[in-house]
């Protein structure tokens, strides 16, 4: 990409970011030609317009422009003030009025049931109120959500103890939750902010880095971005796609959807949930990508479907593979099973392999069988692969794979059009969804990708798309810059983003299309190995299972 050559060693990445010039400037509207300046870093002025879609069309925007490396630059965005109107209020877990005794209580429910809760509250002298959440139309979703109870308003969140303490008294479950992080519409005082953002935007006809992706040493360890980004030298970096967060969901760190790193593809596609995909010269699109995985044996007719790549076998987070329980359809923050699967692993994965019952292949870097165990667990050789099977596909691999015999692992995704990506080395996938923009148009496919869930209530969807949320946005604007995005969130100096308003802030910023990528307490941008906007979690930055990277390039 560009002049920079992405096999260099981190030791010279680093060498060459502490030398690289730069300087800071306003960006101009259209495409950059800002020219190296002096190696000064110098904030700009402030601009004193802005227009991004979000809030009251009033609200006061300020905005800061950086220029990290000509082609490069990061802008700060505040929009609108600190609101005094919005307070804390006691949010209610309705109980479930499913017969099953194990259903959980839920946010939202029906009216009949929100006021038979409220009345009981009220009877044991608690103000409850019944609430009725609408949420904006997106694409495939939206709309009527239900009911919820909430009790109280409260100017401290410490102030809201005492209530939900009377409401845990009369047999429910509470928590005091801000208003501001409400994304319902028609309530004047959501929309006065006050919002936080920083934008990246790389301009590829003038930028002589490198946008690219890391995992750090391996996929099945977590690290922060800002780990991520100082070990590779890099300018600026964001929190990437989502990942394996729980060990009871697989190998925390791992990707939970498509990721290709230096061309090489290293974890299968949810379904054909969107990606952002960076190809030569920092060029980047987004892209639907499915898989078709198979391992073969030359003269065998017969072909193995490969379930995925770099996983534990048996477990498939965020679903959307291939006879998967409860559905082969993308779930987003659930974990499907599947009792018969083939999971290939790359050297990527870590010094061992999943270890338990099943069988596994070890192929050396010309697909020689070298070996055939009858446990999982074991390194993977140098440029090579093992095949893990579990449940009836053990027997099935076994009848392929001989000890001394040649076998063929296809590792292919598949676009939209039908044709398979060829990753070259400059090639790297980071997953990501729901879309938001489409050619050109606001476009949230919020149920296709997996974030409406059915039989709960609508309370994944109240929390996850229409509650406002620490966000990070990839996407692409109309002159072909890459524009990465964080939304700080969960604070009440800067209330975070609906999905909606996510694809209106990336519209707003001229993205011609765009991708939500993972958020909440993920959500990290760093500059020169800093943390420059306000992650979520109390226990501060998160480590994640993988980051976009901005490398500088070669010194003049």
């Amino acid at each position: 990409m560009g002049t920079f050559n992405r096999r260099l060693s981190r030791t010279a990445v680093a060498a060459l970011a502490l030398g690289l010039p730069v300087a800071c400037l306003v960006a101009p509207a259209g495409p950059s030609t800002a020219a190296p300046t002096a190696p000064a870093q110098v904030t700009a002025a402030p601009v004193a317009s802005g227009s991004l879609d979000l809030g009251a069309a009033d609200l006061p925007e300020h905005r800061t422009v950086t220029t990290l490396a000509p082609g490069l630059t990061r802008t700060s965005i505040t929009r609108g003030t600190p609101n005094p109107d919005l307070q804390w209020t006691a949010e209610v877990a309705i109980p479930s009025s499913s017969p099953d005794p194990d259903a959980p209580a839920s946010a939202l429910s029906t009216e009949a049931q929100a006021r038979s809760v409220a009345g009981k509250l009220q009877a044991a002298g608690i103000p409850a109120r019944v609430e009725h959440v609408q949420s904006p139309r997106l694409a495939d979703a939206g709309g009527d959500l239900g009911y919820r109870v909430r009790a109280g308003q409260f100017p401290a969140k410490a102030d809201g103890s005492a209530t939900v303490a009377q409401i845990k008294a009369a047999g429910y479950a509470s928590s005091v939750i801000y208003t501001g992080w409400d994304g319902d519409e028609g309530t004047s005082e959501n929309t006065r902010g006050q919002w936080k953002l920083e934008v990246l935007t790389i301009d590829p006809k003038v930028f002589r880095g490198d946008l690219t992706s890391s995992f750090g040493p391996n996929l099945q360890d977590r690290e922060t971005t800002s780990q991520l980004g100082s070990a590779a030298g890099a300018l600026a970096a964001v929190n990437g796609g989502y990942f394996v967060l729980d060990p009871k969901a697989g190998a925390p760190g791992d990707p939970a959807g498509t990721s290709v790193v230096d061309g090489k593809v290293l974890s299968e596609p949810v379904g054909d949930r969107p990606s952002l995909v960076i190809g030569a010269k920092n060029g980047s699109s987004i892209q639907r990508l499915h898989w078709d995985g198979s391992v073969s044996a030359p003269g065998n007719a017969s072909k193995l479907a490969l379930d995925g790549i770099n996983r534990v076998p048996g477990l498939i987070r965020n679903c959307g593979g291939t006879d998967d329980t409860p559905t082969s359809l993308p779930l987003h923050d659930f974990t499907c099973t599947d009792a018969d699967e083939v999971v290939a692993f790359t050297p990527e994965f870590g010094s061992s392999t999943p270890s338990g019952p099943g069988l596994e292949v070890v192929l050396d870097a010309h697909g020689t069988v070298t070996a055939v165990n009858n446990v999982r667990g074991t390194a993977v050789p140098a440029g090579g692969h093992t095949l893990q099977a579990i449940g009836t596909d053990a027997d099935r691999l076994a009848g392929l794979a001989k000890v001394g015999s040649r076998l063929k692992v296809a590792t292919d995704l598949i676009s939209g059009d039908g044709k398979t990506l060829k990753p070259g080395a400059t090639t790297d996938v980071v997953n990501g969804g729901p879309v938001l923009v489409e050619n050109g148009r606001e476009h949230v496919s919020a149920a296709r990708d997996g974030m409406v869930r059915s039989g709960d209530s609508n309370s994944f969807y109240y929390g996850w798309v229409h509650k406002r949320n620490p966000r990070t946005i990839a996407g692409v604007d109309a002159a072909g810059r890459t524009l990465l995005v964080t939304a700080d969130g969960r604070q009440t100096t800067s209330l975070g983003l609906s999905i909606k308003e996510a694809a209106d802030v990336a519209g707003s910023l001229g993205m011609v299309s765009a991708i939500n990528l993972d958020g909440g307490g993920s959500t990290t941008m760093v500059q020169d190995g800093n943390v420059v906007n306000s992650p979520s979690d109390a226990t501060g930055e998160r480590p994640v299972g993988d980051a976009l990277l901005l490398l500088p390039g070669r010194k003049s």
